[in-house]
Parts: structure tokens; C-alpha cells; sequence
């Protein structure tokens, strides 16, 4: 594997984590017809790097940042086992390296994470058709749980 560093994001990475978040966007919008139209963000990373309950890590090679990812804490349904759980988001990886191991840096660092925080459980939603997306994290140790299921009444 290649020289790769996993770090927790800083607010100087803002810049690069908000491309990130576009390319995002534009990844998943042939998978949901119901986002809007541009302009549209999907979180408040400056607030999400300043957060005592939520780690947004990125991943650099030769000083670039090539990926990110964040856990933060969600409160679980009163049911479930658990209290509470870590859940992923903001995955992503430049395309130039992708296939080579990088998502599972970012989940590994975020898994400490949780565990440092008591978590025991860790979730992420990934759309349906995005195969190469369940691959890379079923590559990690994640299994298909559930499926969320939508009907437009339209």
C-alpha cells in the first residue's frame, strides 16, 4: 500500500472537504431522484470539525488530502440493544485512489473512535444500487441490515 496518513480533519481542510462533499452529491444523485437541484449540501462540516461528538478524519498521501469520512453519535431507537451508536458518513475517495485500500483506513480510524467512545455499534447507509460502495464496505466487516423502502404518491 502506498504511503497513506489517516488523520483527524482540521478546519484547514475545509476547502477540500467541501469538494469533497460535491463530489459526493454528484455520486449519488443518478441513485435518488428526490435530491434537489444545485445549489445543495448535505452537512456543516465546520461545525461538524469542531464537534466534541462527531470526528471528521481525512486521509493524505505526499501532503493532498485524497479522502474523508466522519462518526458521529446518533441515539438509538429505545428497543434496541444499545443507547447509542457511531454512524459513517462523508465517505469518500478522490477516484485516482480508489480500489486501493483507502476507505478502509478511514473506517478503521473512525471504529477506534467509537470504541473510545463506549460505542459498541457502528451503522452507514449506502444506497441500493451503488455496488462498488457495498463492496468496499462489506470489504471492512459491515454486513446489509435493513433496506428503507420509498414510494412517490405521485
Amino acid at each position: 500500500m502506498k504511503n497513506y496518513t489517516c488523520r483527524k480533519a482540521t478546519i484547514d481542510d475545509l476547502e477540500i472537504l467541501l469538494k469533497f462533499e460535491q463530489g459526493i452529491i454528484v455520486a449519488e444523485r443518478p441513485f435518488d431522484p428526490t435530491i434537489k437541484k444545485d445549489p445543495v449540501t448535505y452537512y456543516d462540516l465546520r461545525e461538524y470539525i469542531l464537534s466534541d461528538d462527531i470526528e471528521v478524519v481525512v486521509v493524505e498521501t505526499n501532503g493532498a488530502v485524497i479522502a474523508s469520512g466522519y462518526a458521529l453519535i446518533k441515539k438509538a431507537r429505545p428497543y434496541l440493544d444499545h443507547e447509542e451508536y457511531a454512524y459513517l458518513g462523508f465517505m469518500y475517495t478522490h477516484p485516482d485512489y480508489r480500489g486501493q485500500g483507502v476507505n478502509q483506513l478511514v473506517v478503521k480510524e473512525l471504529k477506534k473512535w467509537a470504541s473510545a467512545k463506549g460505542l459498541k455499534e457502528i451503522r452507514l447507509t449506502v444506497y441500493n444500487d451503488n455496488i462498488p460502495a457495498i463492496k468496499a464496505y462489506e470489504r471492512v466487516g459491515f454486513k446489509k441490515h435493513i433496506i428503507e423502502m420509498r414510494l412517490n404518491t405521485q
